[in-house]
């Protein structure tokens, strides 16, 4: 009996965008304060209508292997039953999502 494929679904941001990829893995990086996600999984080739944001994403990781995400720029990452279709998303000030504010310096409080 074979086991069944797993699926992660990440959602992060990078660059004032939301991504939401779908990979078969996920591992805590070797490198402090990065996760690694491997075998990225795209929409069926085969297709007739082509969304222009998956074509993006395929095209931003055509021949990449693994990517290393900064852990506080993920947002969420779900396990799921199949994949779905990524997207790159505007997080600009009409998004409903917003990095998390961090203090810019030390802490001057005594």
């Amino acid at each position: 009996m074979t086991q069944p494929r797993q699926i992660y679904k990440v959602i992060f941001l990078n660059q004032g965008q939301i991504y939401e990829i779908y990979v078969s893995n996920i591992y805590q990086s070797d490198l402090y304060g990065f996760i690694e996600v491997e075998e990225f999984l795209f929409g069926e080739r085969a297709q007739m209508v082509v969304d222009p944001s998956e074509e993006r994403l395929k095209n931003e990781f055509a021949g990449v292997q693994r990517s290393f995400i900064p852990v506080n720029a993920v947002i969420r990452i779900d396990e799921v039953e199949k994949e779905g279709i990524g997207k790159i998303l505007d997080a600009g000030p009409n998004g409903n999502i917003h990095a998390f504010p961090m203090p810019i310096g030390p802490n001057t409080r005594k």
